[in-house]
């Protein structure tokens, strides 16, 4: 509880600290930035204190967190008494502004602090009832944090590659480890309490959204049903999801199963379905419940690709509540309120917040200096926390400040120079601002590559997408009803250019590989048992046969587009919607919501649809990973379009139409809850924990292993040092490697599978069979030379060691120190 109530102060602070500066930032939102403060403050504080840490001007410490703090109220400072500006012709300070903002908008504040309190508490009470950090790439999370708190310089070494840092996305870690260090809380309650703290902050960030959207220009007197409704976009982004809990029901109950007289039961539905285990008969007897082992986690794994012999090939497609069920803090949740500060940011850019000049050498951008900046700390901040981030936002935001142009000066060819003149410069000075994290940065992409075989079916595809779809496809046909101004057929020629272009590439990058790899070309042929014709043509025939996926995805598509350019060119056209169009600035300048959310719901359609043609080649070798990355970017813009589509519709429809809407989309919330309803219930225990209530995951091994937990203790307070344990070439997702992560020394090889994920392989050289070596040779000059080579202080022995290898401790006993014994574990120092 203290550990909690010390976070809740300090992000709270870190809010107030910094919504002078977001105040001032976000000109253009109804918020100033108030729901985003928490985020930007954290964000600008956590890149002040890496920067200044790497480039050796503070220390990984207190006194390098609190100088960081500093410039933080510095900024917030220059923002509030500083900065004046002009309202009504009168002009005064900015910190005039704010008092009064603050008293005009007290609900929306309550209504904010209430939200992060519940959900942050909510989400930590949670994690109490089950805060194990075992499983899955828990250890591995839980070691990049120690490793940031153990490391006094930046870059952080990597505990599970001695003599190296970090080679991986590491900026939320780092966020993570500064709130551990300036709290005083353990790795192992802040892993916890990290993740409870990013689903508040996410509420909040959604909220802000959805609240700003509909709040742009509208009366006071219309405030409070704004406050309301603003709560959809929580709750469609984090609580509603995909349909295969619903599906676990019913196929726990036995729906569309036939049991003939013998007992064997078959289902002409779920084997069309062909979802892994739901193909199988249920259990008997019968019941609501799933209990199989971890049901939830087909939820993940929707998606069914074969390959063209029918090989299955298991594809992850996360979605927000899952991430938070199964708890791993991995960087695309650490991403989530930082992706959407990102949204937030392109939307003040669209509805004219940062107007001004900016010359630059080859031309002028319609964005202030200040803006610019900020554009490009929070792009830099996303690549830094989850690469992959950065290629939504940076279309978002491009695309934003193109609509804005447009908006000025309508569509014209010039409208491509504003993508380029903000695009460049923009993902330049991003990578300027992190330099320091891409000069130790070795990622294992490895290009674009065409996909032909694994396609999308879209049944698959409605049950991943269904409870989002279902509101979004009734919005864009309310909207056709409303005549919103539309341009179908220049929408349906640049969808179908997409996709064009989406097959052309697949195409070319082939004709390339077979050029230039034509080795790995035949391999893959030889695999499917196919010349390049036949792997053709059974690729395309399949195309054919799951073409419902991607008519589905063009569905959204070309209305989306229609609608963007529509109202591009009929900017002074009042939008028959829930919001009339705004004027900015005091331009006679027209600013749609909706055609933020068009935008938001083309680039998530994209996402989802670019799998299906080609994906970032990585060390899994199949689009797995691209499939996990760009389903859940979508995830987060596609739900806060359901939101706000479903606010519009709920306000504006009448009589038969709104009530045969409620049943809709209670339908679709009802089928969208199930899983987490149910899946709470289940990954608790009933919320009966065995262990009672608590944050930290030390407890557990305390109570499972003392021995160990004694050896770890001790080796936290002892002098730093690299330490020797055992390791197995299938060392990924075991307890192998469980020194270094609970203590942050680094460990002279950890999970190899995953150090070869994020460095080059090579990096490892012998390193698996000199640990092996050390542990069982009787020759000391042997053992000598292996913690020389490595530098090792610290030579744990227990039984996983004795287990793992013919541990020979006559050696360690002759010629190193016995720092530390406890029953079966020991630890040798060397002197």
């Amino acid at each position: 509880m203290i550990s909690f109530i010390s976070w809740y102060i300090l992000i709270t602070f870190l809010g107030w600290l910094a919504f002078p500066l977001t105040y001032r930032l976000f000109s253009a939102l109804s918020d100033r930035g108030y729901t985003l403060a928490r985020s930007f403050g954290l964000l600008t504080w956590g890149y002040v204190f890496w920067l200044f840490t790497s480039l050796g001007i503070t220390r990984n410490d207190i006194g390098g967190l609190l100088l960081g703090m500093i410039i933080l109220g510095g900024l917030s400072a220059w923002a509030y008494f500083g900065q004046r500006q002009k309202e009504d012709n009168d002009d005064f300070p900015l910190s005039s502004s704010i008092f009064t903002w603050v008293k005009t908008n007290l609900r929306l504040i309550i209504a904010t602090e209430i939200l992060f309190f519940v959900a942050f508490a909510l989400m930590a009470f949670f994690r109490s009832a089950n805060p194990e950090i075992v499983g899955t790439e828990k250890p591995m999370e839980l070691m990049f944090i120690n490793s940031i708190m153990k490391s006094p310089t930046f870059p952080p070494h990597d505990s599970w590659l001695s003599g190296y840092a970090i080679s991986y996305y590491y900026f939320g870690y780092v966020m993570t480890s500064m709130l551990a260090i300036f709290t005083g809380v353990p790795g192992t309650i802040a892993f916890n309490l990290m993740i409870a703290l990013i689903f508040g902050l996410s509420a909040i960030g959604a909220y802000g959204i959805l609240y700003n959207l509909l709040k742009k220009g509208q009366t006071p007197t219309t405030n409070l049903a704004f406050l309301g409704s603003s709560l959809l976009a929580p709750l469609f982004l984090l609580l509603v999801s995909n349909v295969e809990g619903f599906l676990e029901v019913l196929h726990r109950r036995g729906f569309f199963w036939n049991i003939n007289s013998g007992g064997v039961a078959t289902s002409r539905f779920w084997t069309w379905l062909d979802m892994q285990e739901l193909s199988h008969p249920p259990a008997q007897p019968l019941g609501w419940i799933p209990e199989r082992f971890w049901w939830w986690w087909r939820a993940s794994r929707v998606v069914q690709d074969y390959d063209l012999n029918g090989t299955f090939r298991e594809t992850i497609d996360e979605f927000p509540f899952f991430s938070y069920l199964l708890g791993d803090l991995h960087p695309h949740v650490l991403a989530t309120p930082f992706l959407l500060l990102a949204i937030a940011v392109a939307l003040n850019l669209y509805l004219g917040g940062w107007r001004g000049k900016t010359n630059l050498f080859f031309g002028q951008l319609h964005v202030n200096k200040a803006g610019f900046f900020v554009i490009a700390l929070v792009l830099g901040g996303l690549a830094f926390l989850n690469t992959w981030d950065i290629l939504v936002a940076s279309a978002l935001i491009v695309f934003s400040y193109a609509l804005t142009r447009v908006g000025e000066e309508g569509w014209r060819w010039e409208r491509i120079e504003d993508i380029l003149l903000m695009g460049v410069p923009m993902t330049i000075t991003a990578f300027v601002l992190y330099l320091p994290f891409y000069i130790g940065f070795d990622s294992q992409a490895g290009g674009i590559v065409p996909n032909f075989m694994y396609v999308t079916r879209g049944a698959h595809l409605w049950v991943m997408w269904g409870t989002l779809f279902v509101p979004l496809f009734l919005y864009l046909i309310y909207s056709w009803w409303m005549k919103i101004p539309a341009r179908w057929g220049a929408g349906i020629l640049i969808a179908f250019g997409i996709l064009l272009v989406l097959i052309a590439t697949m195409f070319a990058l082939s004709l390339l590989a077979l050029w230039l790899k034509p080795e790995l070309v035949t391999l893959i042929l030889d695999s499917q048992g196919r010349d390049v014709t036949a792997f053709v043509a059974d690729s395309m025939t399949r195309r054919l046969l799951y073409i419902g996926g991607l008519l589905t995805l063009l569905a959204l598509l070309i209305p989306s587009l229609s609608f963007i350019i529509g109202l591009g060119t009929q900017p002074r056209t009042d939008e028959p919607s829930l919001l009339p169009p705004q004027r900015t600035l005091g331009q006679d300048l027209v600013y749609y919501p909706s055609l933020f959310i068009f935008l938001l719901i083309t680039l998530g359609v994209i996402l989802i649809l670019a799998p299906d043609f080609i994906y970032l080649r990585d060390q899994f070798g199949y689009r797995i990973n691209t499939v996990f990355k760009f389903y859940y970017e979508a995830w987060i813009l596609l739900s806060l379009a359901t939101a706000y589509g479903t606010v519009v519709l709920l306000r504006n429809l009448r009589g038969a139409a709104n009530n045969g809407f409620r049943v809709v989309i209670a339908s679709a919330l009802l089928i969208g809850l199930v899983y987490p309803a149910i899946g709470i219930v289940s990954k608790t225990n009933n919320f009966k924990p065995s262990a009672g209530y608590t944050l930290n995951d030390f407890n557990r091994v305390q109570r499972e292993n003392p021995d160990e937990a004694a050896a770890i203790l001790w080796l936290r307070t002892a002098p730093d040092g690299i330490i020797a344990e055992a390791q197995i070439i299938t060392g990924s997702y075991t307890s192998y490697g469980r020194i270094s992560a609970y203590t942050g020394l680094p460990t002279v090889l950890g999970w190899p599978g995953h150090e070869s994920q994020w460095r080059d392989q090579s990096l490892q050289g012998s390193r698996l069979q000199d640990i092996a070596t050390l542990y069982s040779t009787s020759d000391w000059v042997v053992a000598k030379s292996i913690i020389d080579r490595y530098d090792i202080r610290y030579i744990v022995v227990s039984n996983l060691e004795r287990s793992t290898y013919r541990v020979n401790e006559g050696k360690f006993n002759r010629f190193l120190n016995l720092a530390f014994q406890q029953n079966s574990i020991i630890i040798y120092a060397v002197p």
